[in-house]
């Protein structure tokens, strides 16, 4: 009975010998987390007192167990003391846990109320940003119905609506862009661009609207390799952000530069530097920190004249990175600013250069367009435009009164089908789907072009996938709409799948 009660002596000593080695481990982890959560070093000492009394206890143990002869007092008391060392350890780790959640926790709620105010404001900003070419396009539409009214005036409220128009179409696009770049729908689609052109185009569509102000815009590029690998679509949209915002926050006979230069290539890449600056009325350096953050801008009485939505740079700041390179400006209040752009693209060899006659105005007289649409005015505005072009227009409401239409013709009866996306019944995609589907070789290869307002590049890249030969974005815009028909009627046949 003895020597069984000295084993459960031993046993105890042994098993609260165990624990405290492990307390002690448990401890030092606990200790390191709780020096990376904050600045100890005043604490730092008091950090080291528990582990010393922690290996003493430890060492007492082993010293009781391997050297002493422990009686039932002895052994419970050592015992229940790594016990309650124990559970003070875990209590402790568990308050430390839920502090740290409880700062997770304010920081995101701090975050999202700062986001909430920004959005608030955003909104309060887009709701005066909308109103104002809105209200421009009712009046000056009201204004041009009047009794009366000249040639003259009507021309001149006609092109404030354009204008007016053009400025809401901006603010879209805008919101848009932001709400892909937030959902992780935002991609680069890299072509082959020569970055003098591309340079030149964004200046030329700024141009007038500088001119407009008195602001003297000066260009300059000095590139050895011109010809790169890069989304052409989302640079203009980033330069054209730059020289836009440019152009709004400086005033009449300032002035406006862009410069592009090479920094340095290789045989594979070349790196370029855009530095866009203005004598605007320039920014604080406190606003600076948040100048690309979505949704702000700089609340001074003069900013709060011009329109914007406060995305423009945030989006440009995307690009930018999307493309690795570093985006940085420098500006001083009442001085100006400069925006300056590094990134690398890889060089590609030179295009053949286009030819002149490319660029002539495309005729399309006595060509057959089936125009597939179900708003009775996107139809009829598509119609007009198409027929002042020469096309003969036939129509159908949904994509399959289209199908049939094309099932029912004759091989060649219609040149292309102008086609819809979102309508009831059949969409775009499977009358496109179902049209190249066809027995008939000649009925299943007609050329297929979307005309929709789903203009983002996995739009247009779900067009093509269905076999639609081109893209058309509204609102419409002429120039590109008839470049877009030239291209695809100008395809052999035999592109489009024709025997």
């Amino acid at each position: 009975m003895g020597i069984m009660k000295d084993v459960f002596l031993y046993l105890m000593i042994y098993a609260g010998s165990a624990l405290m080695a492990y307390n002690i481990s448990r401890y030092v982890c606990f200790s390191r987390d709780v020096r990376k959560h904050g600045n100890w070093n005043k604490e730092q000492k008091l950090f080291n007192i528990p582990i010393v009394l922690l290996i003493l206890f430890f060492v007492g143990y082993l010293i009781v167990g391997f050297f002493g002869k422990p009686d039932l007092v002895m052994a419970g008391i050592l015992f229940g003391g790594s016990i309650f060392v124990f559970v003070m350890l875990l209590l402790i780790r568990r308050t430390f846990d839920r502090i740290q959640e409880n700062e997770q926790l304010e920081a995101k709620l701090s975050a999202a109320e700062e986001a909430s105010k920004a959005k608030t404001f955003f909104l309060s900003n887009m709701s005066h940003d909308i109103r104002t070419p809105l209200n421009a396009i009712i009046g000056y539409t009201t204004l041009a119905k009047r009794e009366g009214v000249t040639n003259e005036e009507k021309s001149e409220y006609i092109d404030k609506i354009e204008i007016a128009s053009r400025q809401l179409l901006e603010i879209v696009n805008d919101v848009l862009e932001m709400s892909r770049i937030e959902s992780g729908k935002f991609s680069l689609e890299p072509t082959c661009v020569d970055l003098e052109s591309c340079i030149l185009e964004a200046c030329d569509l700024v141009r007038t609207q500088l001119e407009a102000k008195k602001i003297e815009l000066s260009v300059s590029c000095d590139v050895s390799h011109k010809w790169v690998l890069c989304d052409k679509v989302m640079l203009d949209r980033a330069l054209m952000n730059l020289l836009c915002n440019a152009g709004k926050f400086t005033e009449e006979n300032g002035n406006v530069s862009l410069q592009m230069k090479e920094l340095t290539s290789d045989e594979e890449t070349g790196r370029y530097e855009i530095r866009i600056k203005d004598t605007g009325i320039g920014m604080s350096q406190e606003f600076v920190e948040r100048l690309f953050t979505p949704f702000e801008r700089e609340r001074t009485s003069t900013v709060s004249r011009i329109q914007g939505t406060g995305l423009g740079l945030a989006i440009t700041k995307h690009i930018v990175d999307m493309m690795d390179g570093k985006i940085t400006v420098q500006t001083e209040q009442g001085k100006g600013t400069e925006f300056i752009i590094t990134t690398a693209f890889p060089l590609v060899e030179p295009e053949e250069e286009i030819c002149s006659n490319a660029r002539d105005e495309a005729s399309f007289e006595g060509k057959r367009a089936l125009l597939v649409e179900d708003n009775m005015i996107n139809m009829e505005i598509a119609q007009m435009l198409l027929e002042q072009s020469g096309f003969l227009i036939e129509t159908a409401e949904n994509g399959r009164i289209a199908v049939e239409m094309t099932a029912a013709s004759e091989p060649g009866y219609f040149d292309v089908i102008l086609m819809d996306i979102q309508m009831p019944v059949m969409d775009g995609y499977m009358a496109a789907q179902a049209i190249r589907n066809l027995p008939d070789p000649g009925l299943a290869g007609i050329p297929i072009i979307a005309m929709t307002a789903n203009a983002f590049q996995e739009d247009i890249k779900k067009a093509e996938e269905v076999g639609m030969n081109g893209h058309i974005a509204k609102p419409l815009d002429i120039p590109s709409m008839k470049a877009t028909l030239q291209q695809v009627l100008n395809q052999a046949p035999e592109a489009f799948g024709c025997s």
